[in-house]
């Protein structure tokens, strides 16, 4: 296993996504979250409630409100305890449509997504959603992190900047948004489970940085791409740059049994079966 293997701790996610296979469809409305310790001085009797500060969590993407990906991840993080998620999507697919934006008013409805899910649906691009939202003064909150994702289909190489995912998340970076550009590789069925724990991870790495204000000093915007395995399991996360073109490799074609090591670039590196992480300029 090369160097460079990410050793993620997977049990906060691995029980997040069992509590999200456990609730079944998730219903709508905000959760309140607390921390409760005992009273100083001895045990039992009344104990002292505390609110802890929650993550604040914006979740779009470019397959649309109602696509599988975006439902699978809200209810992945809804699970996730002081953390608040809200949904900003587009109204329709919008795949490949890069860092587009829409001239003059953005018409935005109230919806649900999959599994019920209060959400907003912008008439535009995923970077209008962005607008919308933080521009716009759509939502009354600075998010701590955006999510965009969990795409359909990867975004790695030469896809990169004309992914709607990816401009969705770029539009936020350059907003000092911290934001993470999450894609599942293409497979019948796609394993959004596999994507939502590798988001899920992702999330508890970064949380101190994202609640203290650090990583907005950073930009940090990131890509992860997660393979859908036919065979054998995703290696592990690897860090690792984007490729600049395809270079003749088959973008399509992943082997979760390969025992290369050393990936070079992203297209290697999902090939391979690893789930590359890519860090993005905030334009392309």
């Amino acid at each position: 296993m090369p160097q460079h293997v990410r050793q993620w701790s997977r049990v906060g996610a691995t029980i997040a996504v069992a509590l999200v296979l456990l609730a079944g469809c998730g219903s709508g409305g905000s959760k309140a979250s607390s921390t409760t310790s005992a009273p100083a001085g001895g045990s039992g009797g009344a104990t002292e409630t505390t609110a802890a500060k929650p993550l604040k969590v914006l979740v779009t993407n470019d397959d649309g409100y109602g696509a599988a990906g975006i439902d699978a991840v809200v209810e992945g993080l809804r699970a996730l305890p002081d953390t608040e998620v809200t949904v900003v999507a587009p109204l329709a697919n919008q795949s490949g449509t890069g860092g587009k934006t829409t001239d003059g008013p953005l018409t935005v409805t109230d919806v649900k997504t999959a599994s019920g899910y209060p959400a907003k649906a912008v008439d535009g691009f995923p970077a209008d959603t962005i607008i919308w939202a933080i521009d716009q003064h759509g939502i009354d909150f600075t998010p701590d992190l955006v999510v965009s994702g969990i795409n359909f289909g990867q975004n790695i190489g030469p896809s990169v900047n004309i992914s709607g995912t990816v401009g969705a998340a770029r539009a936020a970076a350059v907003r000092n948004l911290p934001a993470l550009a999450s894609s599942q590789g293409l497979g019948d069925p796609p394993a959004y489970a596999t994507g939502v724990t590798r988001v899920l991870d992702w999330v508890a790495e970064h949380r101190g940085a994202l609640l203290d204000g650090s990583a907005v000093t950073a930009k940090l915007l990131e890509n992860i791409n997660i393979p859908t395995c036919t065979t054998g399991a995703n290696r592990g996360v690897v860090d690792v740059p984007v490729a600049t073109d395809a270079a003749g490799r088959d973008l399509n074609q992943v082997d979760c049994a390969s025992t290369a090591t050393n990936p070079v670039d992203d297209v290697d590196a999902f090939k391979e079966g690893f789930v590359p992480l890519s860090t993005l300029s905030p334009t392309p």
